[in-house]
């Protein structure tokens, strides 16, 4: 309640200024004006206590002159009404000329503040930690490049809760993806379903966990009572407790639940304080607050410094508001209003607030983002970004092979025009780097939620799409499907190559379009081993007892594609 009484007595400032003007200014009648302002300071004291009390303004700069100019401004009317003073007749000539500077105060502070808010933008563009790379390093040949996406992962957990006790209390809250004890997994707390049931039922039950990477998992329920949650009313609704800790901080989105180790849930929101005389987030020092559900315990943290089981301490709507001050304001305001130079806008295809969450191989969480063109009518991406969860830095992929490939809306058709009987439809679009070449990777889903493929799809090439049951699978089907291609040369990059050598048992070269594919397997090897005609030439001219050496990435279906291929007698 600290933060709500404050906000509220700093509300009055003005207030009180004015009613010290009207007491000095009254020779007579001095005691009536008194009692005018004791009744309209008490009666607007509890409705604005109300008012913040619901709507939890931040203690800023712009918020407190607006509550100050409307408490006055309301104040001077009560004033008028308890001392029964005419408005515009020459008693009122003070209240009058109180009014009318109030709006004249408010007209000018008003636009003001939009002045600045629209200057700040090219600030908080400035505060955002961002680098521009070519390219990703190309997937390791043992990654597996999707996760269970988020509607799937629902519809599984809601079928599940009937497991939780006293089920009719609750809902299913926010699902947020995160990292426990190494496995990368869906948390979804259970939440209050209205304001009845959490006067019955007080506290909620727990929380469920799911796997974002088996689409076999089942949800699991973890009993952990919760007093503090999203869903519960007055003093134990969690932003209500964050607000009355740290007032001062704005907070960003809603507060989402994370597990540490040993399975206890945390809130966590991320706050920041604004820049200069406006409510723009300063992207250089974020903040997250930690509440413990159960005593209401409030922790705050520089994001970097955030607890080790916090994986994501920048939320999916701050990193959407990065990606936009980053894309539109890149030479200021005026800028992205005209001209629109080197403007790019976030598409909304992500899975949270337009943006998302992707793990990389280091555990590190990022928020996934395409950027595309401001002209309309144009479905091809500029690049895409990353946002670091941890600590909001932005890496912008904006090579040559990641510009004019189609965005993920463009993937998403794609699906969604694959099976238009059955309505099934693209979900999760993420752009990873298989092979040298940018690929979209898209769950498939029907019109339940339910999973039913992944689609590989090369972002060059939208006639250049591989589905399959699993990810594995799709990704190895993919990954052949690129060597057998003759219009695609690209090498594997840094992706991991494993060296074999060996005699050639068997070999065979087909023609496709214009180019050759050569297949061959080694003797005592099983492995199918493919090269591209364009990348070996003398590969043509293999035969059977052929002493040769190689570098391929190694599949895990029994194939391998070749890189480099060194024939005895043929090449050095």
């Amino acid at each position: 309640m600290g933060g709500i009484l404050t906000t509220t007595i700093i509300s009055f400032i003005l207030y009180f200024i004015v009613s010290l003007f009207i007491l000095g200014t009254s020779s007579q009648k001095r005691a009536n004006s008194l009692k005018a302002i004791i009744y309209t300071f008490v009666i607007l004291f509890i409705i604005t206590a109300g008012i913040v009390y619901l709507i939890l303004p931040a203690i800023t700069i712009p918020n407190m002159t607006a509550l100050n100019l409307i408490v006055a401004f309301f104040g001077v009317l009560l004033i008028y009404g308890f001392t029964s003073t005419k408005p515009f007749s020459k008693a009122s000539q003070k209240l009058d000329f109180l009014v009318i500077g109030i709006i004249s105060v408010s007209v000018i502070a008003f636009l003001a503040l939009l002045v600045l808010g629209i200057t700040t933008l090219d600030n908080s563009y400035n505060t955002i930690a961002k680098t521009e790379v070519e390219e990703a390093k190309p997937l390791d040949k043992d990654a597996t490049p999707i996760v269970v996406s988020p509607e799937f992962a629902r519809n599984k957990v809601q079928k599940a809760m009937s497991v939780v006790p006293n089920t009719q209390f609750y809902d299913l809250g926010k699902l947020q993806v995160q990292m426990v004890n190494d496995e990368i997994v869906f948390v979804a707390p259970v939440e209050f379903s209205g304001f009845w049931k959490y006067i019955r039922g007080k506290e909620t039950a727990g929380y469920f966990m799911i796997s974002a990477t088996d689409i076999n998992a089942q949800p699991k329920f973890v009993e952990s009572t919760m007093r503090y949650t999203n869903s519960s009313y007055f003093n134990q609704n969690i932003k209500r407790v964050i607000y009355s800790a740290y007032p001062t901080y704005i907070q960003s989105g809603e507060a989402q639940i994370e597990v540490d180790e040993e399975g206890k849930p945390w809130y966590v929101q991320t706050v920041y304080k604004p820049i200069g005389l406006t409510n723009k987030p300063d992207m250089s020092t974020l903040h997250v607050a930690v509440v413990d559900p159960v005593t209401s315990e409030v922790t705050l943290y520089d994001v970097e410094r955030a607890p080790a089981f916090v994986d994501g301490p920048i939320s999916s709507e701050l990193a959407s508001d990065e990606n936009e001050y980053f894309g539109k304001y890149v030479h200021g305001w005026l800028n992205s209003i005209f001209g629109k130079k080197d403007v790019k806008i976030p598409n909304e295809s992500g899975t949270e607030s337009n943006v998302t969450p992707v793990f990389d191989e280091a555990g590190q969480m990022h928020y996934f983002t395409d950027m595309s063109s401001p002209k309309e009518n144009i479905d091809s991406a500029l690049g895409y970004t990353l946002v670091n969860a941890r600590t909001g830095e932005l890496v912008y992929y904006n090579g040559d092979k990641n510009n004019g490939i189609m965005d993920s809306k463009g993937a998403k058709e794609i699906v969604n025009k694959e099976f238009p009987e059955k309505n099934w439809t693209g979900s999760m679009p993420i752009l990873y780097n298989i092979d040298g070449n940018p690929t979209w990777v898209v769950n498939v889903l029907d019109p339940n939620g339910l999973f039913k493929h992944y689609a590989y799809i090369k972002a060059a090439d939208s006639d250049f799409v591989v589905f399959g049951d699993t990810a594995k699978e799709t990704l190895d089907k993919y990954r052949l499907a690129l060597a057998q291609d003759p219009s695609n040369v690209e090498s594997t990059g840094e992706t991991s190559l494993e060296e074999r050598s060996g005699v050639v048992d068997r070999v065979v070269v087909t023609t496709q379009n214009t180019d050759q594919l050569v297949q061959f397997i080694l003797t005592g090897d099983k492995t199918i081993y493919t090269i591209n005609a364009s990348k070996a030439p003398l590969s043509i001219f293999i035969q059977e007892g052929d002493r040769v050496e190689l570098k391929a990435n190694i599949l895990g279906n029994g194939t391998a594609i070749v890189e480099e291929l060194s024939i005895e007698g043929l090449t050095e």
